[in-house]
Order: C-alpha cells, then structure tokens, then sequence
C-alpha cells in the first residue's frame, strides 16, 4: 500500500530538528533588542517593508507598506512608528493588532540583499506628537503603528540572490504573467475590460498618492 501524505507530516520539534544542522553560534546571537546608530539609518531610510500580524484565531496578514525613506521612525532606542496611509479600508492589520499586539516587520532597501527583521508588540496610537513626525512629507495620519521592539536582526541575502529580485536582467521573465486585474476579477467571479479597469485602477492609485501628501497651503 503506498504511503499516505500524512506519513511524512513533520509534527514534532525533534522530527523537524532531525532535518537540519545546528544554527550557528553567530547567528543565536545575532538578535538583539538594542537599536545602534547603523540599524536606526537602515529602518529609517527603509522605503518599503512587510507587516506581519494575526487576528486572536491565529489567522495571519502580510500587509505592504511603502512610503518615502523615513516613513519608519525610531521614537527611541526601543520603540518605532510608522504611519497609516491610505489602503483598501478592510482595516485587516490594525484590527489584528487590537486582537493580538504580536507583530513583525521585514524591512527592504533597493538594490540591498540583506533585509533586517523586526519583531515585537504593536499597538495604535493617535498621539499628535507621533502623528506630527511626517508632517514634511506626508499628509497627517488618522493613526500610527507603534512597535515596542523585542528582537532585531539581519536576514541574510540568500532568498533574495536565489529570486535574483533586484537583477533587471531577469525581469523580462514575467512580462507574459496575466495582468494582476484579471486575478481581482476571477477573484470577484465577474467578467469586465481587463483595459479599461487598469486604466481606472491607474486614476484610482494617482488619487489616493496624492492623499497621502501634505495639503498645499
């Protein structure tokens, strides 16, 4: 009788320790809660990072998030913030976190390899001094996302050498996958001008950027 997919479940901490080596000295300790001046530049000039939470369930969320270098402060040597700027108001990340603080983030820079994680307890906050910081380049936030920080590493650059992410020559690869409209339209099980909708998608992200900005005064 062949075997059935759950004779090679791995459910148990020794079946999985069985699979791999050791971590080594270097890396058990290369977590730390302590932010230095080289990882409070790297955070704060950080354009883009992922936002992992899960609901009370369990569920889980990656929420991305972009903005100008500088759209994550340090508030001090254990705290940051980022704000909230306009998405699709189903509001999944920020209502995790009242359910469950637990958070991380993974924080990307253009063209870098390495991507330091960050790990800790998030909550909201419509503190005006903390709504103020990116009164330069953003328009002020409803709220922001505050992090206590437990852990801090760097992820090493091999996921990203293996997608060869950043290497422009690999992008042609992808220029035939299905635009990312028809996805939201098999999702919705309706039909509709994959076109017409990109170009109203288009008009809709040009609109809700400049939200984002501060008022003209």
């Amino acid at each position: 009788m062949a075997a059935s997919s759950s004779d090679h479940r791995v459910e148990t901490m020794e079946q999985l320790r069985e699979l791999y080596r050791q971590p080594s000295e270097r890396v058990q300790a290369k977590k730390t809660a302590d932010i230095d001046e080289l990882t409070k530049e790297v955070i704060e000039r950080s354009p883009f990072f992922l936002f992992a939470t899960s609901s009370a369930d369990g569920s889980c969320d990656v929420s991305p998030r972009g903005g100008p270098p500088g759209q994550v402060r340090l508030l001090d040597g254990r705290r940051l913030a980022f704000p909230d700027l306009n998405g699709n108001n189903l509001l999944d990340s920020l209502t995790n976190i009242i359910e469950n603080p637990r958070a991380g983030l993974l924080l990307l820079t253009p063209g870098r390899d390495e991507t330091l994680r960050v790990d800790g307890s998030a909550h909201l906050s419509t503190d005006p001094e903390i709504l103020a910081l990116w009164d330069d380049e953003l328009r002020t936030p409803k709220l922001a996302v505050v992090v206590d920080i437990e852990s801090c590493f760097m992820h090493c650059a091999k996921a990203f050498r293996r997608a060869e992410l950043w290497d422009p020559a690999t992008w042609t690869r992808y220029g035939d996958l299905p635009d990312y409209i028809a996805l939201f339209l098999n999702h919705l099980g309706t039909d509709g001008d994959v076109e017409e909708i990109r170009d109203s998608m288009e008009e809709i992200y040009a609109d809700e950027l400049a939200m984002d900005l501060p008022e003209e005064t």
